[in-house]
Order: structure tokens, then C-alpha cells, then sequence
């Protein structure tokens, strides 16, 4: 096995991957990056803290500037406003060499993850459902909204909180 068969395959997966799972393989990198950089500061490997500090503060940076605020400028503001506090903090925890700072952006980044995950998974789930109604026109007289009891309007237009 060479060096460049890992490149080649984490390349594939990156460029096959859907929008939702290039989000959650951030995720996975910023999590990866900040534990190396809070395992840096504990065994204080400066170099380590720098690179995984560094790491993690570009994927936050990627993550803000692929925030979408047409689709819902509230969250977007939210969301970036997490994102600069994480920046900052991972900023605190460089100056500070502080590994206690570290915990507090791990455990937002992983909250943010599963929540992320849980949203993939609703999705996921509707989409399969939605993928199962069947409407069959020559028995069933009148439109498909008539046809599936109104199913098709629960189908188009809806809209998921990730606030609660």
C-alpha cells in the first residue's frame, strides 16, 4: 500500500459525497483536529497544538463561509455565531495553553455532529417513507392530492427545526 492510496480514497469519498455528509465529515475533521490540538497542550507538544489548533480553526472557518443565508438567515447567524465563539475559544485555548478549553469547543463540536446526524437521519427517514406512497391513476379517481389524502402536500414545502 502506498501514501497516495488513502488520498485517493478520502478524494473519491469527497468527491462522491452529498452536501449533508461533506458537513459531517467537517464535523469529523474539526473534532479529529481539536482532540490532537488538546492532546498537544496536555503533553505540551507545541507543534501538535499548532497544527491541530489550525486544522480545526480552517474547517470552522470552511463551515461559515458555506453557511446558506437565503435558505434561513436566523440559523445562519446562529450557526456563525457558534462558529466565531469556537474560533475564539480555540484562540483562548492556544494563548492560554489551556487543554480545559479544548473540552468546551470537543463538546460543542460533537454536539453539533449528532445533531447533525439526527437531522441526516429524519431525512433520511422521510425520504424513505415519501419514496413508498404509490399512486396509481387508473384506479383511483380524481387528482393525487385526492388519490393519497392529501399526503403529497405533507411532502412538498415542509421544513425541519434543529433548534429543539
Amino acid at each position: 500500500m502506498t501514501l497516495s492510496e488513502p488520498n485517493a480514497y478520502l478524494k473519491t469519498k469527497v468527491m462522491t459525497a452529498s452536501p449533508a455528509d461533506l458537513r459531517l465529515m467537517l464535523l469529523d475533521g474539526a473534532i479529529k483536529f481539536a482532540q490532537q490540538g488538546q492532546k498537544g497542550l496536555v503533553e505540551k507538544n507545541f507543534e501538535a497544538v499548532y497544527n491541530g489548533i489550525t486544522r480545526c480553526q480552517k474547517i470552522i472557518l470552511e463551515m461559515v463561509n458555506n453557511l446558506n443565508a437565503e435558505a434561513d438567515p436566523e440559523l445562519c447567524t446562529r450557526l456563525s455565531g457558534l462558529y466565531t465563539f469556537m474560533y475564539t475559544r480555540l484562540i483562548d485555548a492556544s494563548t492560554e495553553k489551556d487543554a480545559s478549553i479544548m473540552d468546551e469547543v470537543i463538546k460543542l463540536l460533537r454536539f453539533e455532529r449528532e445533531t447533525w446526524q439526527m437531522l441526516m437521519d429524519k431525512l433520511a427517514t422521510e425520504n424513505s417513507n415519501a419514496a413508498q406512497i404509490a399512486f396509481d391513476p387508473s384506479s383511483t379517481p380524481g387528482t393525487p392530492e385526492q388519490a393519497n389524502n392529501g399526503a403529497t402536500h405533507a411532502l412538498v414545502g415542509g421544513s425541519i427545526s434543529v433548534e429543539g
